[in-house]
């Protein structure tokens, strides 16, 4: 009989809220859970302050259980677990983004994320791993060590949010909360068989998760709800989304509520590969078998569905875009050096590390004539999503592949369809909705010949979060929904 560790974090507030489980009961089944699963995949970190961290989420959930004998409830997430990304801010832990320099920046308050979801009575209760600097598409750092996936040990389980994933995956908590500024929700979702939905940008505020004390966003990047059901995702996005406290007094938010009424009411788009960055064709089959399914349910499909732009320009233009949006992270003497190895480089020079280290030292006027292409590609989906309701396209070009840590990402490789290419043109797949801040919800919808978890992306049109959320909530009950690894019931 599978735990009812994996359970959705709504049906486990439900059980909690008719007393069929306390919460206190249900906290104390997750840190089991941890104690006997966790040093396998090492996905909740066990860092400094834990412990003090677990006793108040102890003492919270005995509050939770006492007003709940009183009618009070708290929120959609009444007493259920959690935790949080470690580059999110939680009191009394270290926020390290995996770099040594940091393992002691204990800030003294919460994330504005990890606030909101505690307002909607969800109880923290531990930090998952990240990749240094949240710059990989798989987690291990000096701090905390190598997490593995779930489905396959040897296997990255993605990143950055990859602690979160392999968490929910293996049953070691109930919610999540990610960030994605190159797939790093949905990355992870695909490669551990979760669901996260990446947000339109602006509309859950960051702040709390910048390990050098940053305020200002960073373009491209948002946060986001993880979790094992996308019967959750929109009471989280929903605690989490709304103007920061600067805008609060000028500004809501109101995301439109999906006008579908049923799935075959969507009319949808499907985009299997890309001349730009082809598709592993398992993962091409998957999709293909999903669009079959939503024709059988009456979905208007539509195969090789594409907005009017230029898809190696929009690869380009989120290249350069990433590396700006992260240019700050440079030293002053590092960045003076940049500029001066960029404006050294031949004119004709059009290589992927040339364009890297012009991104890098990129000048604002620059910016600017990039930012301004960007709005026109904006535009362009906007039209594309005037035919459309959604788009179901691939996240990463692969299944989860084996751990590979002693390469630098712009050095690394990955065989697609028997052809060597570079490892970071999978990136385009992230970089195709991310960069014009569209949102997207990922959905497991397969598994490889191997039994890896296949995964797709959901995109809507900017600020139809809820409509992608609701297209995954009937896939899940139509077609796919998550299946627990292994080893790990």
């Amino acid at each position: 009989m599978t735990s009812p560790a994996f359970l959705p974090a709504k049906t486990l507030a439900g059980l909690i809220r008719r007393k069929k489980i306390g919460s206190a009961e249900l906290l104390d089944l997750y840190l089991a859970r941890v104690e006997k699963y966790n040093p396998a995949v090492n996905a909740i970190v066990a860092a400094p302050g834990a412990d003090e961290l677990i006793a108040a989420a102890r003492k919270r959930a005995r509050a939770a259980d006492r007003a709940l004998a009183k009618g009070e409830v708290w929120g959609p997430f009444h007493g259920v677990p959690m935790t949080a990304k470690e580059a999110f801010d939680v009191a009394g832990l270290p926020t390290t983004w995996g770099l040594p320099q940091f393992k002691d920046n204990r800030p003294a308050e919460d994330a504005v994320a990890v606030v909101r979801l505690r307002g909607a009575g969800a109880i923290p209760f531990g930090k998952t791993n990240v990749p240094a600097w949240l710059a990989d598409g798989q987690s291990f750092n000096a701090v905390y060590g190598v997490t593995r996936n779930p489905w396959d040990l040897s296997r990255t389980p993605g990143g950055s949010s990859g602690g979160a994933a392999a968490a929910l995956a293996a049953g070691l908590t109930a919610l999540e909360i990610g960030s994605d500024i190159a797939s790093s929700i949905r990355n992870p979702s695909n490669y551990c068989g979760t669901y996260g939905h990446k947000p339109t940008y602006g509309i859950c505020p960051p702040r709390g998760h910048a390990v050098t004390g940053r305020l200002t966003p960073d373009d491209i990047n948002v946060v986001g709800p993880m979790a094992r059901s996308a019967f959750d995702l929109d009471a989280m996005l929903l605690a989490m989304a709304g103007p920061d406290d600067l805008d609060a007094a000028g500004w809501t938010l109101a995301l439109p509520k999906p006008r579908q009424r049923a799935l075959k009411e969507f009319r949808v788009g499907v985009l299997l590969s890309d001349a730009v960055s082809e598709v592993d064709e398992e993962v091409q089959a998957a999709i293909a078998r999903l669009a079959d399914v939503l024709r059988r349910e009456k979905v208007k499909v539509t195969m090789d569905a594409k907005p009017a732009i230029d898809m190696a320009r929009a690869q380009f233009l989120f290249n350069t875009l990433l590396r700006a949006a992260t240019s700050h992270r440079q030293t002053d003497e590092e960045f003076a050096e940049a500029v001066k190895a960029a404006d050294a480089l031949d004119p004709a020079d059009d290589s992927h590390a040339a364009r890297m280290m012009r991104a890098v030292a990129l000048r604002h006027r620059d910016w600017l004539l990039l930012n301004e292409e960007r709005h026109r590609m904006r535009l362009a989906w906007r039209d594309f999503f005037r035919s459309y309701d959604v788009l179901v396209c691939p996240m990463v070009t692969t299944p989860a592949h084996p751990h590979v840590h002693d390469v630098p990402t712009y050095q690394r490789t990955i065989v697609i369809n028997g052809k060597t290419l570079p490892w970071f043109t999978m990136l385009f797949w992230a970089g195709l909705t991310g960069a014009s801040y569209l949102p997207s919800t990922a959905i497991p919808i397969g598994f490889s010949k191997t039994g890896l978890p296949i995964g797709a992306q959901v995109v809507g049109p900017a600020y139809g979060d809820l409509a992608c959320i609701r297209f995954a909530q009937w896939l899940e009950r139509a077609y796919q929904g998550f299946v627990p690894p292994p080893g790990f019931e």
